[in-house]
């Protein structure tokens, strides 16, 4: 049976995100047929309240999963931070795909960076972690939650309805819109969200069929870095309702990893280790007790 079907959201950046696996499945096995069933998430229905505010994990996620185990679809491509850090157990990742840029943009009206904003400038973004941080930055600034896809929150800042507003630059990139970006955020002073940048390919766990045909694109290196990163977090406790960040890096065998725990007021809490790439999980761990140690858990 050389047929696969991929579960996707309708988003256009996940259609761009899916077709793209989809090609480099085509490309390593010719002989596959491969079949798109798009699929309306409740993230992708609730669209008049802020991401936090749901207050449900795995919401761009649970419908896809629930078609996985109807035999509905076989995978599916999310934004692996849009997965929940601990998976459900009859679900796996069976490859990570090289990642891209992992950093923090802002899309500043009339070409503003942050710096050029006056107090009071009106900064969209639904992140309670972009929210934190920008608040370090810039305490004057008025945060406003924006929702939609890229396409609408670029609408809106067009419009007038913010003078700024905080995307992935991973996003960016694969919808061509990177021209668009005013400034570029490093990780030091604006952590990225566990896993931006990266996707997650997801099966069934034990389908062993699927499993074989995507480890063409698992990526070692991406894959240590996503399992240290979903590793703190789970470990901290909570998905996109928490101010949490986390980024790792590898190098030779090893991985530096930073982290983020932070307060809606700005206030922060960030530290670092580094340690074997073959401990990746034990490394996310590890930092995520000791930033709770050191003041975290009272943000939280």
């Amino acid at each position: 049976m050389n047929i696969l079907t991929i579960g996707t959201r309708k988003s256009q950046l996940a259609l761009v995100q899916t077709h793209a696996m989809r090609d480099a499945l085509l490309a390593a096995h010719p002989q596959l047929t491969i079949e798109l069933e798009h699929i309306t998430t409740k993230g992708d229905a609730i669209l008049d309240r802020p991401l936090a505010a749901i207050g449900d994990k795995g919401l761009f996620v649970s419908e896809i999963e629930d078609a996985m185990r109807n035999g509905k679809v076989d995978l599916a491509v999310h934004s692996a931070k849009d997965l929940p850090s601990i998976l459900a157990p009859d679900m796996t990742i069976a490859a990570y795909p090289e990642r891209a840029d992992p950093r923090d943009v802002l899309v500043g009206a009339e070409g503003r960076r942050l710096a050029d904003l006056v107090p009071g400038a009106k900064v969209g973004t639904s992140s309670p972690r972009r929210a934190a941080q920008l608040r370090h930055l810039r305490p004057d600034l008025t945060i406003i939650d924006i929702r939609g896809n890229v396409d609408t929150r670029l609408r809106k800042l067009d419009e007038g309805q913010y003078d700024a507003i905080v995307l992935a630059a991973a996003g960016l990139q694969r919808l061509g819109l990177l021209k668009r970006v005013t400034q570029f955020f490093e990780p030091a002073e604006m952590t990225p969200a566990v896993s931006q940048g990266i996707l997650g390919i997801e099966a069934r766990a034990g389908d062993q069929r699927v499993a074989d045909l995507l480890k063409v694109l698992d990526h070692a290196e991406s894959r240590a870095t996503a399992e240290a990163e979903k590793a703190f977090l789970a470990t901290i406790g909570g998905g996109c309702q928490v101010a949490v960040g986390a980024f790792a890096t590898y190098q030779i065998g090893q991985l530096h990893l930073i982290g983020m725990i932070g307060a809606l007021d700005g206030r922060l809490v960030r530290g670092e280790l580094t340690g074997s790439a073959s401990t990746a999980q034990a490394l996310g761990t590890s930092l995520a007790q000791q930033l709770l140690a050191q003041g975290g858990r009272e943000l939280l």
